[in-house]
């Protein structure tokens, strides 16, 4: 029979993002639906619940395990908080965290407040958002009557002070989330509507004097039930389960046989589905702890019957009622945890322990709190101990009937709590049901919602300028490539991008309708496509090659950790960003958006800590060859001799003074000392043997020493011109001398003048010409009025060799 509230839960989790609240009495389908929910869900989902056994039900991990949170209560700047943000995520685990679109939390009842807290820190941090929950969209599915969370007093002594109410619900990041609930009413547990009816009333608190009296009829003094009855009594405590098996077994007079699990990899013993030794004796009642895998389907969890035959390995049980006994076979529970496929980067279960054993326990006695889930035709309730809110109704509704129900003892009043808090939050929260219109809307809102963040490149813009911002700021201390062109680029990406996103932002508002999705707007669809096209390219040709190509290098610890973060930042962004604009390409589809957004968000992940010290440098590049490298290499040996630990390499030389040497290659005291940044007490300390490596490196070279400062910059031209006849360009030159590329071609230029080499090998003719056309009208020495008048096309290095070229034809 169709289920419309089911039918609703479906479409909310799979076509929207808002968060859901599965809620219902006991027997109206929510594990069983679940499961099937898990089977075909397209969204990139982690299953959690808040105990080892309630996990390995639902088919999935604690929320404490795979959210590595340590236990106490988390609040905030507390030590619990202090504890979960110095435990950072394995990279595996931090990638599934990313990547995830939806979280299950199964039996929610029993989880606290500040738990659902601290996922909430998780998730934000590790997917670096300020949304509740990071972003990702929860299914919380549970009974609110039932079992309760556990809240010791010393616990709740801290918590008060911050929540008004332990459960879920009381949650701070809950509260600034919106929530759907969705109550399930169909019960298919019970058919018997008086019986569902006075399970409702112990539900809701609501027991009259007469309804009180209906029950206790089920008090049956002396009641004792034949062995082959099935019956099984439910406990509120521990103790009485085992003081009831163990006196059943005893009483047995046949041989005993232990069967021993076998266990294989990572199965904690807090999550063992039943005994990890079952002893068993013919004759004894047991119960099935999970449902039959065969199509037959023989026995499900919670079947009650008795073994018949026994032996080393054979176990037979007789079900009541039933002619054909079961041959039980032992089965294997597996333990999971989540993993991430490295090629389509979707979340996967990975089994990492294997627990087999007969899944049989002993069954004359079951605590209530075991017992959740579970469906009996027969069972003994004793219940006048409850202690705790949900803990009568959980006994009562495990029962299929009102006849197969016995009182062990009257039940007082008393004894049937219900939390008014609880009361009073199902009954707003469940007031107004959502209706088709409104899932409707929030798909399309949805939708609208994903398109206009994807087209959003403000966050894009203001990480590039943070990071260009720094290289301004520092570039005497820093090395790093393509300085030359980052005022072009942040214009161009203004320009291009940003700003040309911000009016197509205020076009795709214009074409949402309120009667249509996005994905069924062919309009929208269309204006999409190529909005993909312009934006890829846009991209490709500015921002993203020079961010692929970029590199840097500083002595400056504190420097080189800030912009090690704000590349990781860029990357990050802009990797979001080119992924959602290219899943548009061919139209927009919700599920094929979500995906390349979790793909992208997973590699682009840094691999390491943002401190920039995995730099590379440039290839020939003067860090790792060269005079430069000589120097670098001396320098970092110089401080590793020094006597006074942790003395940093910059407070030898720093990466500016180096560059100078080797662009000076000063042969004196006297031009060593002109280096600027270079204090007397340094060329005194070190200026012998930063001489010595400068001659060294000369003669190597051919260059003739000198102690002028002119003929020092003629060796540093005849270095940039003897490398361009070894066939390097003008970057390879300045990538390996660590110098800009204007400054190599004003090297070559002198060459031009000199008639060595020609212009036409580095400029075309009609630059050529538009460079002396300017330069014809402005005097030689405005070098920056000619470059405002030609623009990006144009280098101040071309405009040099042009000078140089006019000057030596003249």
């Amino acid at each position: 029979m169709p289920n419309p509230q089911l039918q609703l839960a479906q479409d909310l989790i799979r076509g929207t993002d808002l968060s859901v609240f599965l809620t219902g009495k006991a027997g109206t389908g929510k594990t069983t639906f679940l499961h099937r929910l898990k089977a075909d869900l397209p969204k990139r989902t982690v299953v959690t619940a808040p105990t080892g056994v309630a996990a390995i039900n639902a088919g999935g991990v604690t929320l404490h395990s795979f959210f590595q949170l340590p236990f106490g209560p988390f609040v905030p700047g507390g030590e619990v908080q202090r504890q979960a943000a110095e435990r950072r995520l394995s990279r595996q685990k931090r990638e599934l965290v990313q990547g995830l679109d939806l979280l299950i939390i199964d039996e929610i009842s029993m989880v606290r407040c500040d738990l659902l807290d601290a996922v909430d820190f998780v998730l934000r941090r590790e997917r670096r958002s300020e949304r509740p929950f990071g972003g990702v969209q929860l299914l919380m599915i549970g009974d609110l009557h039932q079992l309760a969370p556990v809240v010791p007093g010393q616990d709740w002594a801290i918590l008060r002070e911050f929540y008004e109410s332990a459960y879920f619900f009381g949650s701070r990041a809950l509260q600034a989330t919106e929530v759907v609930p969705i109550e399930l009413e169909h019960i298919y547990r019970q058919s018997d509507a008086d019986f569902i009816a006075l399970l409702n009333c112990v539900r809701d608190n609501r027991l009259d004097d007469a309804t009180l009296e209906r029950l206790n009829s089920r008090y049956l003094p002396g009641f004792q039930p034949g062995e082959a009855a099935g019956y099984i009594t439910l406990t509120t405590h521990n103790q009485g389960a085992d003081r009831i098996n163990e006196t059943h077994l005893d009483a047995l007079a046949a041989k005993s046989f232990t069967f021993a699990a076998n266990i294989q990899g990572d199965y904690p013993a807090h999550s063992f589905p039943t005994a990890e030794k079952l002893t068993l004796k013919q004759g004894a009642q047991v119960m099935f702890v999970r449902n039959d895998g065969a199509p037959e389907k023989r026995y499900f969890n919670g079947k009650i019957g008795t073994v018949t035959h026994l032996g080393r390995e054979r176990v037979v049980v007789r079900c009541p009622d039933e002619e054909d006994a079961i041959e039980v076979e032992p089965v294997t529970w597996d333990n999971i945890q989540y993993r991430l496929d490295d090629e389509t980067k979707a979340i996967t279960e990975e089994v990492i322990g294997r627990f087999t054993q007969y899944p049989l326990r002993l069954a004359w006695a079951i605590t209530i709190h075991k017992s959740q889930g579970l469906t009996f035709e027969r069972a003994i309730v004793e219940a006048g101990a409850a202690f705790s809110h949900g803990q009568v109704y959980v006994a009562l509704s495990r029962c299929k009937t009102f006849e197969g129900l016995v009182l062990g003892t009257p039940i007082p009043r008393r004894a049937v709590m219900t939390d008014r808090v609880v009361a009073d939050y199902v009954t707003e929260a469940t007031r107004y049901p959502p209706t088709q219109d409104r899932i409707d809307q929030a798909r399309s809102a949805y939708q609208q919602r994903l398109l206009l963040e994807c087209w959003d490149f403000d966050e894009l813009g203001a990480r590039l300028r943070r990071l260009l911002g720094l290289l301004r700021d520092h570039r005497q201390v820093i090395d790093a490539n393509g300085m030359e062109v980052i005022d072009a680029l942040e214009r161009q990406t203004h320009e291009a991008v940003v700003a040309v996103a911000a009016k197509f932002r205020g076009q795709l508002r214009s074409l949402f309708r309120e009667d249509r999705t996005p994905e069924d707007d062919e309009r929208v669809q269309e204006r999409l496509r190529k909005a993909s096209a312009w934006f890829s390219e846009h991209l490709q040709q500015g921002l993203c090659p020079w961010l692929a190509a970029f590199s840097f290098g500083t002595d400056n610890k504190a420097l080189r950790k800030s912009l090690g973060q704000a590349v990781d930042d860029l990357r990050q962004e802009l990797a979001l960003k080119t992924a959602g604009v290219a899943s548009c390409r061919e139209g927009f589809a919700t599920a094929a958006h979500l995906g390349a957004l979790a793909k992208a968000r997973i590699d682009a992940e840094p691999k390491g800590p943002p401190t920039g010290q995995g730099f590379a440098p440039r290839p020939g590049a003067a860090e790792d060859s060269g005079l430069l490298g000589a120097l670098r290499r001396w320098r970092d040996q110089k401080a590793a001799e020094e006597e006074r630990a942790g003395l940093e390499r910059y407070r030898v030389l720093t990466r500016a003074v180096l560059r100078q040497i080797a662009a000076t290659l000063p042969q004196d005291p006297k031009t060593l000392a002109a280096v600027k940044g270079l204090g007397k007490p340094s060329v005194a300390r070190y200026g012998p043997e930063i001489l010595g490596l400068v001659a060294d490196w000369c003669r190597g070279q051919g260059i003739e020493a000198a102690t002028a400062d002119d003929a020092a910059q003629d060796d540093t031209k005849l270095i940039s011109y003897r490398l361009y006849q070894e066939g390097l360009s003008i970057e390879g030159i300045a990538g390996r001398r660590s110098l800009q590329p204007n400054t190599i071609a004003g090297h070559l230029a002198h060459y031009i003048r000199s008639g060595e080499l020609a212009v036409t090998d580095f400029i075309d003719e009609e630059k050529i010409a538009r460079i002396s056309a300017v330069l014809a009208q402005t005097g030689p020495e405005e070098r920056g009025l000619v470059k405002q008048r030609l623009g990006d096309d144009c280098s101040y290095g071309e405009i040099k060799m042009v000078q140089a070229h006019l000057a030596r034809a003249r």
